[in-house]
């Protein structure tokens, strides 16, 4: 695992994020009073922060709900515009008298221009990134105006797309758009369309915006690690990370011993060691307890605490092993030294519109996950960083977290001005992430390096000889040279995977070589008697897809649009062969359905039936196959896919057949 590598001090202090659970350094919500308009529109109407574009346009009534019916195609306008938001504030004499105010940022979606008080403070171009601005000098006392300009991804790389020298692959983008800017646009994927999902470009404040105020330092960040362990003592660092405006002698408490340091303005990194004796360790699930420690750190000049945070941390080690053995290459986890097969599933987003995912959302779906038995779930490329909340559950629950960096299934452009994004990116997210004890692995990202060998795109494309290999050398810059350097300053502790799958299952001796998907079954309509043939060393995708039940398409149809020849049930199914290869499952193991309703009850069971024999044939070919994540845990929107729990968190049956394959 390379604890050796921990002595980089600042790359690790500033690596470690987590729930913060106390500060003194003040944050004010400002969530209040926001209208929005489109540009080309002077009307404002009232805007619910965080949230999207969609949404609002839903709340003043101005769009229908748009997982309704064909609402997808009719608004397809919305990615066009550009959209205004803004808000008032007031700041008082006690907040505006604070040596330093900020904003913050936690995430805009996606181009966005911020003026404070009619002053640009901010051009942000990443969805999946913070931003923190001084606003001291900008701010005033009494009432502030705040306004963001959101520009469309598509007016925004419509000329990127149409100049670049060669086309680039957008595998979620499908055949009728007429420019496909995704590879351009760092922007969750998924928004742009799946083979499970519809296509919403959102805009808008996606994440909080905050007031922060403070005085002479913060705590920006702490973390703590597990450096070694063993049945009489732990040995563990918490790296500290401070933000200071006052060089001077401060004091840092911590529970286990208090600290008197020399800080100067700036960035400041503390280091702390220290033993936990018989240790209570941080286990998977079904494996023991997921016990979680807290760690208090506070800061103190003159006997007055400027700053006090607390954050959990679990004592556990994760290591990926993916080597030569006498199979092949392996690939499976060791936790705490023990190696263990991993049960579980691929996480999606649980709504293109991330403001109507709840806590309570959260909370109901890892409580199935933990359920079924699963013990790791992989937060697939196509999506989002997912939120703390997300962590913090999996960290109690005892749920590993597979997470992939947000690219899947394209191609990037080859610039610098793109790399250092994408560098901020990474980085800031292995800040916010990396001390959370569930994450077992980062990966680079889906798809791309399988799909790049094997799917043909240099014929489809048609690049020249020295077009690939100006394209693969970009590839192997961001996934192989620039990706795992930014891992490994701020996250030696946690192994990193260029890619995934790293073998194709095209090949029948690709099966005994590190990860796999396979989907013969399914894209390469095999039966489901070759999930029994064909087992990798770690499965991380395959699977099957089944209709969610009756009452969850009537949430959105009408009942005279169920029927498999429904031009409405057509536009919701995204799989290029599904309603077919389902019809044609069913009619191997059942009888033909002789309504559509037999037919939704038929595909879960067809579904179920498939899992089934793939789970089962997976956990008795250990060692040889050490891991199973199924695709996929959940969905996004109603409509067809191949998840076991559907968008309004109803369990298909297939799930029961999951827990109890996992029960083992």
């Amino acid at each position: 695992m390379r604890y050796a590598q921990f002595i980089i001090l600042l790359a690790l202090l500033t690596a470690c994020g987590g729930k913060k659970k106390k500060l003194m350094h003040i944050e004010i919500p400002l969530h209040d009073n926001w209208v929005f308009s489109s540009v080309s529109d002077s009307s404002f109407h009232p805007a619910k922060i965080p949230g999207q574009v969609h949404l609002d346009l839903l709340k003043n009534q101005l769009i229908e709900e748009p997982y309704e019916a064909d609402h997808e195609l009719k608004l397809r306008w919305i990615e066009e515009e550009n959209w205004i938001y803004k808000c008032t504030f007031n700041v008082g004499r006690k907040t505006y008298g604070n040596e330093n105010i900020e904003l913050h940022f936690e995430g805009l979606d996606t181009y966005a221009t911020v003026y404070l008080n009619e002053n640009k403070i901010l051009s942000a171009d990443n969805m999946f990134r913070s931003w923190e601005v001084d606003v001291k000098n900008q701010i005033k006392r009494g009432e502030n105006e705040l306004r963001i300009v959101f520009q469309s991804p598509i007016e925004r790389n419509r000329t990127k797309v149409e100049s670049n020298p060669y086309l680039l692959p957008s595998g979620n983008e499908t055949s009728e758009i007429e420019t496909k800017v995704s590879s351009f646009t760092r922007k969750a994927a998924f928004h742009f369309g799946w083979d499970w999902c519809p296509r919403f470009v959102t805009a808008g404040i996606w994440r909080p915006v905050k007031l922060v105020t403070w005085n002479k330092v913060r705590i920006k960040n702490i973390c703590t690690t597990t450096l070694s362990v063993n049945r009489e003592v732990a040995k563990m660092r918490t790296l500290i990370d401070l933000e200071v405006s006052e060089t001077g002698t401060y004091e840092i408490l911590l529970k286990q011993k208090t600290s008197i340091v020399d800080l100067v303005e700036g960035s400041n990194q503390i280091v702390h060691n220290f033993d936990i004796h018989k240790p209570q360790m941080w286990w998977p699930n079904g494996h023991g307890d997921a016990y979680l420690y807290e760690q208090r750190v506070r800061v103190r000049l003159d006997k007055k605490v400027l700053d006090d945070v607390t954050d959990t941390y679990g004592i556990r080690t994760v290591e990926l092993i993916n080597e030569p053995d006498s199979i092949g290459t392996s690939f499976y986890f060791k936790v705490n030294g023990k190696p263990i097969f991993m049960k579980g599933a691929n996480y999606i987003p649980q709504d293109l519109f991330q403001g109507r995912v709840t806590e309570g959302k959260y909370d109901t779906l890892i409580a199935a996950v933990k359920e079924a038995n699963m013990n790791m779930l992989r937060v697939w490329g196509g999506g989002i960083y997912e939120e703390d909340y997300f962590y913090d559950l999996c960290d109690k629950n005892g749920i590993l977290v597979w997470q992939d960096f947000m690219f899947a299934n394209s191609l990037y452009p080859d610039n610098e001005s793109f790399k250092e994004n994408i560098a901020e990116e990474v980085k800031a997210n292995i800040i916010r992430l990396s001390g959370h004890p569930c994450i077992a692995l980062w990966c680079g990202n889906n798809e791309i390096e399988v799909a790049w060998k094997n799917w043909g795109w240099q014929e489809q494309f048609d690049y020249s000889s020295k077009d690939s290999t100006k394209i693969w050398n970009n590839y192997q810059d961001i996934f192989h040279d620039l990706i795992p350097s930014v891992v490994e300053e701020f996250s030696p502790h946690i192994d990193y995977t260029t890619t995934s799958p790293l073998s194709n299952w095209g090949n029948p001796e690709n099966f005994n070589h590190s990860s796999m998907h396979y989907w013969g079954v399914w894209h390469g309509r095999e039966p489901f008697e070759n999930f029994e043939k064909n087992i990798g060393r770690f499965m991380v995708e395959y699977g099957f897809q089944s209709y969610p039940e009756l009452e969850t398409l009537k949430t959105v149809l009408p009942d005279s649009c169920l029927s498999l020849e429904s031009p409405m049930i057509r536009i919701r199914q995204k799989s290029y062969i599904g309603n077919g290869l389902i019809k044609k499952h069913i009619e191997q193991y059942f009888d033909t359905p002789v309504n559509f309703e037999e037919f939704v009850q038929l595909s879960q069971e067809t579904q179920a039936k498939g899992l089934r024999m793939a789970l089962e044939t997976h956990l008795a070919s250990q060692p040889h196959c050490m891991g199973t994540l199924f695709w996929q845990l959940n969905d996004c929107w109603p409509g067809p896919s191949w998840s076991v729990i559907d968008y309004y968190g109803n369990k298909k049956t297939a799930y029961t057949e999951v827990k109890e394959a996992f029960r083992e």
